[in-house]
């Protein structure tokens, strides 16, 4: 297949922290599927034997010497990684080995970064399924793009783009979050397939509340960077709206404009300001993303 004679140029980057029990079936069967890829395992400070299984099946590892989170070792492996294709992963077993391809293969249409979109049977519990979806809705509203599934890890993505935004990208487990927006607002194509997640070995890193609001902040930290107005202009609306509200009932009961209205009023004005300048701050991004395209085209000239 076609997929299988491009692998030379292409990295499988697999974050895992004490991850053992799900490397010791998803590594033989990467060696076996992908033999001439790029496999590199970043141990992020594990306490099980991850170092071991990776030795085993001959992969390179890279260690940070203590846990530094998940994004900090999907920027540690895209720093080390040869391929001009990233594929991330994780050590844990839901991502299926025979979706790498499909992912590839997708790239080929024309995108910058394929994700795999896990269906709604295949979410961690009910919970997990509804917050997923919860951010996959406000996600899309922010960068005017529908977004299949913001927080899933299975990626494949084009590595001149992806480490453009490496500055970007947090330590923790929201890495997919801030990628995937940065993508959409910077005009990077992306697409999503359709996957099948199994279920995971071991046990879950991630804290539900914990990495829930840090999800949700990040949203908001990209959307404010990327696309400001649609953050702050509802903001201002709002504060005009309770403004003018609260001038209308105190004009009727007691014919006369308080502070508080003011107050309002003033917000309105200071938000809708900040988000103008934010703006403008923001376009500079969309100057340095056009230019980075522009040299892109003459370098495959």
């Amino acid at each position: 297949m076609e997929a299988e004679m491009n692998m030379r140029d292409i990295s499988i980057i697999i974050p895992a922290r004490n991850e053992a029990e799900g490397l010791k079936t998803l590594l033989p069967a990467l060696v076996a599927r992908y033999p001439d890829a790029e496999i590199i395992v970043v141990n992020d400070g594990s306490s099980d034997d991850t170092i071991a299984v990776c030795q085993f099946h001959g992969v390179k590892i890279i260690s940070h010497p203590y846990s530094m989170g998940n994004g900090a070792s999907v920027k540690t492996g895209a720093r080390a990684a040869q391929g001009n294709i990233l594929v991330f992963m994780d050590g844990d077993g839901q991502h299926r080995t025979d979706d790498i391809a499909t992912l590839v293969e997708k790239l080929d249409e024309g995108f910058d970064m394929v994700v795999g979109a896990r269906s709604w049977e295949s979410q961690a519990g009910l919970r997990r399924a509804a917050a997923n979806r919860f951010y996959n809705i406000i996600a899309s509203w922010m960068t005017d793009r529908k977004i299949e599934d913001l927080t899933s890890g299975f990626r494949a993505v084009r590595a001149n783009k992806f480490r453009k935004f490496l500055y970007l990208l947090p330590n923790g487990f929201s890495y997919p979050t801030t990628i995937t927006m940065a993508f959409f607002r910077s005009a990077y194509p992306v697409a999503y397939v359709p996957i099948r997640a199994e279920t995971r070995k071991g046990r879950s890193n991630i804290s539900i509340l914990k990495d829930g609001i840090r999800f949700f902040v990040i949203i908001l930290r990209i959307g404010a960077l990327f696309s400001p107005m649609r953050l702050f202009l509802p903001v201002s609306f709002l504060f005009f709206l309770l403004g003018a509200i609260h001038y209308a009932y105190t004009y009727i009961t007691t014919g006369r404009f308080t502070n508080m209205s003011a107050l309002m009023f003033s917000a309105a004005m200071l938000t809708f300001l900040i988000g103008i300048v934010s703006e403008q701050v923001s376009s500079l991004h969309y100057r340095d993303t056009a230019e980075d395209r522009n040299k892109d085209r003459n370098n495959e000239r």
